[in-house]
């Protein structure tokens, strides 16, 4: 279940990377070896509660699944073995919840995008449940480095009996470090179907000189770390009060509106530390509204 398989892609230079001097010249951008990993893993409802089905890790992807204390429910960690994200690397990652399965799937750390020469790296993530099934995708912050280049790509797919959480944040640089994001290239997309149709398409997209300007007022303003969740469930009407009472209780700002068939909050804070404790008390306040399932803060927040 925890194979791990090694599989980079190596360009010519990568192998003979050739130095100035040696008639070769610098190596050149391409030929640099990038990282292709994927995560597959797929839930089932059974009798005695949720069962793992399939598991497929390629590396530097890794999954692991702690023990929980309700066997209603699974939890499973995403780890990503290289550390971090640099140009040019590709991510897939692929969660499949079925039946009456209870699911809750998170990442080992913080996710680090690194300072790219040229091409992004790539994340896409793609989240299914199916007939009754409850899933929550609730990873840990994505923070990109000055320079970093990322084109992320969420992409959902839902049953009109199913119920899910599903949690995007990012950190334009950790103002306890005193970093800065000047330039770089950053593309966060949604795409959201209920049985097969599109309910919700969205994104975030800042580039370079745009980056500058994400610091006026009208704008990001002082806020450097962000996060969009959404929910899909029954009672949305009702819902959508009691998530926006929950919202004006933290520290952070937020905003909570239904569009389509889904529920969308918005969360900022000036720095991750803020925007982290503002999601902790917001699915606290979830899972209790909620009920048993898989939509609290997952343990490996704490540890």
């Amino acid at each position: 279940m925890f194979e791990a398989i090694h599989e980079r892609s190596r360009g010519p230079s990568a192998t003979h990377p050739g130095h100035p001097g040696e008639g070769q010249g610098a190596t050149e951008k391409f030929d640099l070896q990038r990282a292709f990993g994927e995560a597959r893993v797929v839930f089932s409802g059974a009798a005695n509660g949720t069962e793992i089905i399939d598991v497929h890790q390629k590396f530097p992807m890794a999954v692991a699944f702690p023990n929980v204390d309700d066997r209603r429910r699974k939890e499973a960690v995403l780890i990503n073995t290289s550390g971090g994200v640099a140009g040019g690397d590709e991510i897939r990652i692929e969660v499949v919840a079925q039946g009456n399965a209870s699911v809750a799937v998170t990442t080992q750390a913080a996710e680090k995008v690194y300072r790219a020469l040229d091409r992004p790296a790539r994340i896409r993530t793609r989240l299914r449940a199916e007939g009754n099934a409850r899933l929550a995708w609730l990873p840990q912050e994505t923070i990109v480095f000055n320079q970093a280049r990322i084109a992320r790509q969420t992409e959902i797919d839902l049953s009109s009996g199913a119920e899910l959480i599903a949690l995007e944040w990012l950190v334009l640089g950790r103002i306890e470090s005193g970093e800065e994001v000047l330039a770089g290239h950053i593309l966060d997309s949604w795409r959201v179907r209920v049985d097969g149709r599109l309910v919700w398409a969205d994104g975030f997209l800042a580039s370079n000189q745009a980056l500058l300007q994400l610091r006026k007022t009208a704008l990001l303003s002082s806020w450097k770390a962000i996060a969009t969740m959404i929910y899909f469930g029954p009672g949305l009407e009702a819902r959508l009060e009691r998530l926006r009472e929950i919202g004006a209780s933290l520290e952070c700002a937020c905003g909570v509106t239904i569009v389509g068939a889904i529920i969308v909050v918005r969360v900022a804070a000036v720095a991750s530390v803020d925007l982290r404790r503002g999601l902790r008390r917001f699915l606290d306040q979830l899972n209790h509204e909620l009920g048993s399932g898989p939509f609290g803060v997952p343990k490996m927040w704490s540890c």
